[in-house]
């Protein structure tokens, strides 16, 4: 039986209805990355002009004043305006003053600090108050977020935000090792970060490939250990201040006991085996493992981790401890003598002594551990943390067991998944069965730049965008989950990242300008805006051996780890399988057409760009995958069937077409498939 209700109920649950779902388009229009915990719509706006001033209220230290400062000049950058205000001085109000920063003191770069603001805009005054100038500078970021135009001018709309951080990491890695990155990369890196609300820059220092720290107690460590190429310690202090200007935490990583090739070979008397060593020039898992059971290794990390603990302030400090395949202590009779002496029963239980002795020097210098999930061990303290690369499982034992907690897997950018993937992954999911004492272990999470594939001209469009979805993630509320919502808006903050200096999107043209020795490039981009590396780990098993110093420049590394054009045809696909929308088939023949006439153009590049030969397969395969699709499109406005021929001959254009060639793959093959299934012509 169907309840009854009065009239007058029925219009209220209506209007609440309507005036939730208004709300919730208002906001989809601002585009904000990360989404705020609460926001309320107003009518109004606050015009700016040249006259557009800004001052700081309550206790702050020079850091909230600078960020000020440089909010004014990306403000004018963006509107063209000569805002007449060079820099916020502490205690000086301008008499022109109309944003208003309100705090109550410095915030402190420690785990769970407050980062919350709130930030009202009206039509005569903007006001960005916090307990810390971490939060103001979080509420900076949200309203350069909500700068618009329109034929009367910029404007903000006014608006009331309260926000605060679901979780309280929020990172990023950059690993330098494998390949090495310039401290204007990072710097740069380190604002793209700010601008989406990340705080814990993790920095990858050493690895087989090498070690990117200068040492003043160990100069074998830079001069033997890194092909002459690290940042000195000035240059890493200068960084640590740019970070913390910014409201971003840095953690070293220097790992151990394995990936120590570079380490072994400045310091050989230190390993498992005889040496010499050699840094490694290949990707993978190496045999070079430190002596855990000899007194001058101890003496070794004592002396270095005093070194560079006193170079990075945080409280953590990050020794690695993944992947040691342990071969090198199987083969040392002198270890089994140890473990079996000192009652060792496998390596595993020999890691975690080896980590307990790196814990207690840790601790000497007042330093937290941070180590991979391998480090996990009943025996090691509490007072460590765990970095969960092998999934949500691992790092919900670690919180069980009363050990703090953030996740990496599923955020491996590396990787080349797309951005929907990383972001509907979560640190704690509904179906994740722990109490909420320990959901407070797990603290949140990383993005992980792993080097082997990326170079300083590719490193920033596998970080970037996809980066800012892991980013709110981390930040927003967990229900903030659309995924569609969140393509749009990644696609306006990609834009804005690129005021930082970002090479995301300004690489790509130039890159396939050099494939093409610079001649015109639109039968390339063609093909390739529909391309994708493959994914996970498959472009090392795919004809080609990559080593550190292989040419990073071909297609597969042009190609954006997502396609946007190809996301576009899959969405316009399932809408005309939907709705049969004559609109959408006039522009899904356009692109079809556009793609099936490609390969006539990309063969005369190939006669003067023999690189681009590597795609000549992909290219016949789009002429016949685009071909089959047109074919199907029409069958189904003519509403006719298929022949057998034609079926399986299509059949064949679509396995070929899923074939990848070159480390690249289409992104609209799978599309193309449905077509034929949502008919029933194939299974």
């Amino acid at each position: 039986m169907t309840p009854k209700y009065p009239a007058t109920i029925i219009l209220l649950v209506l209007l609440i209805l309507t005036s939730a779902f208004t709300v919730q388009a208002q906001e989809n229009k601002f585009n904000l990355m990360p989404v705020p915990s609460e926001i309320k719509i107003g009518k109004g706006h606050f015009l700016l002009d040249s006259t557009f001033a800004a001052c700081v209220t309550g206790t702050a230290d020079p850091r909230i004043h600078n960020a000020a400062s440089r909010f004014l000049r990306r403000l004018a950058n963006r509107t063209g305006l000569f805002i007449q205000q060079d820099f916020v001085i502490p205690r000086e109000k301008n008499k022109h003053s109309v944003l208003f920063i309100q705090v109550e003191r410095p915030g402190r770069l420690i785990v769970g600090e407050d980062e919350s603001y709130t930030l009202k805009i009206e039509d005569d005054e903007i006001i960005v108050s916090a307990v810390t100038d971490l939060g103001a500078m979080h509420g900076l970021e949200t309203l350069l977020q909500l700068l618009k135009g329109d034929s009367e001018g910029y404007f903000f709309p006014e608006v009331e935000i309260k926000d605060a951080p679901r979780f309280p990491w929020r990172g990023l890695m950059i690993d330098v090792s494998r390949h090495f990155f310039p401290l204007d990369l990072i710097r740069r890196n380190l604002d793209a970060m700010a601008a989406v609300k990340m705080n814990v820059f993790h920095w990858h220092l050493s690895d087989d490939q090498g070690i990117r720290v200068e040492s003043k107690v160990y100069p074998k460590l830079h001069e033997l250990g890194s092909d002459g190429i690290y940042y000195t310690q000035e240059e890493i202090k200068a960084l640590v201040k740019y970070a913390a200007d910014r409201g971003i935490r840095v953690i070293p990583e220097f790992d151990v006991p394995g990936h120590s090739s570079a380490f072994l070979t400045a310091y050989p008397e230190f390993a498992s085996a005889p040496g010499p060593y050699k840094i490694e020039r290949r990707w993978g898992i190496f045999d070079p493992t430190f002596d855990p059971t000899i007194e001058k290794t101890y003496e070794f990390f004592d002396r270095f981790f005093g070194e560079m603990t006193s170079l990075f302030p945080d409280e953590y400090f990050h020794i690695g401890g993944d992947e040691n395949n342990g071969r090198q202590w199987d083969n040392n009779k002198n270890i089994q003598k140890f473990m079996k002496d000192n009652n060792i029963k496998d390596n595993h239980e020999l890691q975690a002594y080896f980590n307990k002795r790196l814990v207690d020097i840790l601790n000497k210098y007042n330093k937290k551990m941070v180590g991979w999930d391998e480090i996990l061990n009943p025996d090691m303290p509490k007072n460590i943390l765990i970095q969960s690369w092998r999934g949500i499982k691992s790092l919900a034992e670690s919180a069980r067991h009363g050990y703090q907690g953030i996740l990496s897997n599923g955020y491996y950018i590396d990787l080349v998944q797309p951005a929907s993937f990383h972001y509907l992954n979560d640190p704690i999911p509904d179906s994740l069965n722990l109490s909420a004492e320990e959901k407070k272990f797990i603290l949140g999470g990383e993005a992980t730049s792993w080097a082997e594939l990326v170079t300083l001209e590719t490193v920033e469009s596998r970080i970037w965008p996809r980066t800012a979805v892991i980013a709110e993630r981390l930040w927003s509320p967990a229900y903030v989950r659309d995924v569609d919502d969140m393509y749009k808006r990644l696609e306006r903050m990609s834009f804005l990242l690129e005021e930082h200096g970002l090479l995301h999107q300004k690489n790509y043209e130039m890159m396939l300008r050099r494939l093409t020795d610079n001649h015109d490039i639109k039968a390339l981009k063609t093909i390739a805006d529909i391309l994708e590396p493959v994914k996970i780990y498959n472009r090392h098993f795919q004809g080609k051996v990559h080593v550190q110093h292989s040419p990073y420049t071909r297609t597969v590394d042009a190609a954006r780890p997502e396609s946007m054009t190809a996301r576009e045809f899959n969405l316009l696909v399932d809408k005309y399988i939907q709705t049969k929308d004559a609109p959408v088939l006039d522009i899904l023949r356009g692109m079809l057409i556009k793609w099936e006439s490609n390969h006539a153009e990309l063969v005369k590049l190939m006669e003067v760009s023999p690189i681009i030969k590597e795609l000549e397969p992909h290219s016949l395969n789009l002429v016949k995958l685009s071909r089959t699709a047109l074919d199907a499109l029409d069958l189904m406005t003519s509403n006719r069937l298929p022949s057998n021929e034609w079926l399986e001959q299509s059949k064949l254009a679509i396995e070929n077409a899923k074939k990848p060639h070159g480390q690249t793959e289409f992104a609209i093959t799978g599309a193309v498939e449905k077509l034929l299934k949502h008919n029933g012509w194939i299974k």
